[in-house]
């Protein structure tokens, strides 16, 4: 299928989640990730903060678990039309974007390169870690900008279940999906 299509279907299976049952699935993917990747005090963690509208994974449940764990946290955060990673805390401050995104009033891009995991918001993943996100490219230049060692880690309500057709050489893939039900491994590197 073409990354429209795919893009239309899995935003529509994704509003079709009540609050209840995305807050659950949402707790069995931080769980299964804590559990797989079993994350140490001293890493380095970039996640997405969700867009509420769009019905996201909870991923403050995420940077409070990192938190508690003593991992630094890194969030996205658009700049003049470029991605930064803004370093948070929990006494970090935050406000609404354009976009209705909730993102750090701090606007000082971290400088870090060295993630051991980048928690990436998608739509789809197929079954070889090509993603369907909302089409803006952020996350493709970013993964350009990045460490090679730094793992992208998608989450995702869905398993794989279709072929995205239209991947295009330019688009980086993940190294992992963490679902409610499984992890599925993409990666090639040397563990």
């Amino acid at each position: 299928m073409l990354k429209a299509e795919l893009r239309k279907i899995y935003m529509q299976k994704r509003k079709a989640l009540s609050s209840d049952e995305a807050l659950l699935l949402s707790e069995k993917i931080l769980e299964n990730f804590l559990n797989y990747f079993k994350p140490k005090a001293g890493q380095k963690v970039h996640v997405f903060i969700p867009i509420e509208k769009f019905n996201e994974i909870n991923t403050w449940a995420f940077i409070d678990a990192f938190l508690y764990r003593n991992i630094r946290v890194f969030v996205p955060k658009v700049v003049a039309d470029r991605l930064i990673s803004v370093e948070i805390n929990k006494d970090t401050a935050y406000e609404t974007s354009g976009w209705g995104i909730s993102e750090p009033l701090s606007n000082d891009d971290s400088g870090e390169l060295h993630f051991d995991y980048v928690i990436t918001p998608l739509l789809y993943s197929d079954s070889k870690g090509n993603r369907v996100g909302y089409g803006k490219g952020f996350y493709d230049a970013f993964f350009q900008s990045i460490s090679s060692t730094s793992r992208k880690i998608g989450i995702n309500y869905f398993s794989p279940a279709e072929k995205i057709d239209d991947v295009w050489e330019n688009d980086i893939p993940l190294d992992y999906l963490v679902t409610p039900i499984e992890v599925l491994s993409f990666f090639n590197g040397e563990e």
